[in-house]
C-alpha cells in the first residue's frame, strides 16, 4: 500500500485513476494500484480514443467484429464496454469490501447527446444493462438535460458519474437532482443501494484565467480554480447536512461525493501535486491521471484541505482581477463538451479507417 493514498483515505478521500487501457488491465497494472491504494477509475471520450488509437493493440478485435458485420458504432460500443468490463472485474472485490462505496469505473455516455434528455436516459439505461456490472458508473455530462437526466437514471437504480462541472451553478443542478432522484426511490421503497459522484473539474480554470490574474493581480494566480471547488464543497456541506437529506440518509442513502477532475497540473511552475493536496476531506474523490497518480504517491502531503477558509475572499476578488468566473466556466464546459465530441469522433473515424483498410 502507498502511504500517501492510505492517508487520503483515512482523511476521507477515495483516490481514483484517470486513464485505462488494455495493457493496465491485462498486464496486471491496473490490478496493482489497486492493491496501492487506488479506489476507482474513471474514463472519458479523450481516454478511450487513445487507448484505440494504439497501434495494433485492437486490431485482432475489430478485424472480428467487421467480419461479424457490426456497425462502426457497434464496434465502438463493444470495444470500450469490453474494456470498462474487464476493469470491473479487478475492481469488484473493492467494491464489495467497501460496502459498494468505492471500487467504480465509469464509462460515459455517447457525448453528441449532450443535450438530449430522453436519448441521455435511454442510453445510459441501455450501457447500463450492456456492461452487466454493479460497480459500474455511467457517466453523463452535466448540461441542463444532463441534470435532469440524472434525475431519471438514478431514479432507475443507476450509478451516475455527473462530469463537466465547473461552476457552483451546475453543482447545485446536479445535486438537487440527484437528490429528487434517491428521494423516488425512498418513496417506492426501492433500495437506495445507488452511488453517484459530481465531477468538478479544477485545472482547467486557472489555465483560463492566470494569464489574467498574472498581469493584473498576480498574488491571485494559482487559485481561482481551488477556491472554486471548495466553494463547491461548501455546498456539497450544506445539502448533505440538511434535514431533508438526513431522512433519506437514515434510511440507507449514500451521499453523491463531489469528485476532483482534471488535477493534472499544467503548469510547471506549481507544485506537481497542487489539485490534489490542496483537495483533500471527508466524502471526497480525486480522478488522478497518470503524473497526477505518480507525483502525489511519491511525494504527496496528505492533510484536510478541502474546508480551509478563505475561499469566499479569493472569488469576491476576480472580478476586480477582471475575471468574469460565470463566463469563464461556460466557455470550459462549452470547450468540454466540444473536445469530448471530437474524441468520439476520432475514434469513429479510427473503425472507419480500419474498416476499409481491411477491404481493399
Amino acid at each position: 500500500m502507498n502511504a500517501n493514498l492510505v492517508k487520503a483515505h483515512e482523511l476521507g478521500q477515495s483516490i481514483w485513476y484517470d486513464s485505462i487501457s488494455r495493457a493496465a488491465i491485462r498486464g496486471g497494472d491496473l490490478k496493482r494500484l489497486m492493491d496501492a491504494g487506488v479506489r476507482g477509475v474513471t474514463t472519458n471520450p479523450a481516454i478511450l480514443q487513445k487507448a484505440l488509437s494504439s497501434a495494433g493493440v485492437y486490431d485482432d478485435d475489430m478485424k472480428a467484429l467487421i467480419a461479424a458485420g457490426k456497425t462502426d458504432m457497434e464496434i465502438y460500443d463493444e470495444l470500450t464496454s469490453n474494456e470498462v468490463r474487464e476493469a470491473c472485474a479487478i475492481f469488484r472485490p473493492l467494491w464489495d469490501e467497501s460496502a459498494h462505496g468505492d471500487g467504480f469505473v465509469s464509462l460515459e455516455v455517447n457525448p453528441l447527446i449532450a443535450d438530449d434528455l430522453e436519448t441521455t436516459v435511454s442510453e445510459a439505461k441501455r450501457l447500463w444493462a450492456k456492461l452487466g456490472c454493479p460497480n459500474a458508473m455511467i457517466k453523463i455530462p452535466a448540461t441542463e438535460a444532463g441534470a435532469k437526466a440524472l434525475e431519471e437514471v438514478i431514479a432507475a437504480g443507476i450509478n451516475v458519474n455527473s462530469t463537466l462541472i465547473f461552476s457552483l451553478e451546475q453543482y447545485e443542478a446536479v445535486a438537487h437532482a440527484y437528490i429528487r432522484g434517491i428521494a423516488r426511490r425512498a418513496a417506492k421503497g426501492e433500495s437506495l443501494d445507488v452511488a453517484s459522484v459530481a465531477s468538478v473539474f479544477v485545472s482547467r480554470i486557472d489555465t483560463a484565467v492566470d494569464p489574467e490574474l498574472a498581469a493584473r493581480a498576480p498574488e491571485l494566480a494559482g487559485k481561482a480554480a481551488i477556491a472554486n471547488a471548495r466553494a463547491v464543497y461548501a455546498k456539497f456541506e450544506e445539502l448533505f447536512g440538511s434535514d431533508e437529506w438526513k431522512a433519506l440518509a437514515a434510511k440507507g442513502a449514500k451521499p453523491q461525493r463531489p469528485l476532483w477532475a482534471s488535477t493534472g497540473v499544467k503548469n510547471k511552475a506549481y507544485s506537481p501535486t497542487l489539485y490534489t493536496d490542496s483537495l483533500i476531506g471527508p466524502d471526497t474523490v480525486n480522478t488522478l491521471p497518470p503524473a497526477a497518480l505518480e507525483a502525489f504517491m511519491a511525494a504527496g502531503n496528505p492533510a484536510r484541505t478541502v474546508d480551509v477558509p478563505g475561499f469566499e475572499k479569493v472569488l469576491a476578488a476576480l472580478p476586480g482581477a477582471g475575471v468574469d468566473l460565470a463566463a469563464v466556466n461556460a466557455k470550459l464546459l462549452a470547450d468540454g463538451l466540444e473536445a469530448f465530441a471530437q474524441s468520439f469522433r476520432d475514434m469513429m473515424k479510427i473503425i472507419a479507417d480500419k474498416r476499409a483498410a481491411l477491404s481493399a
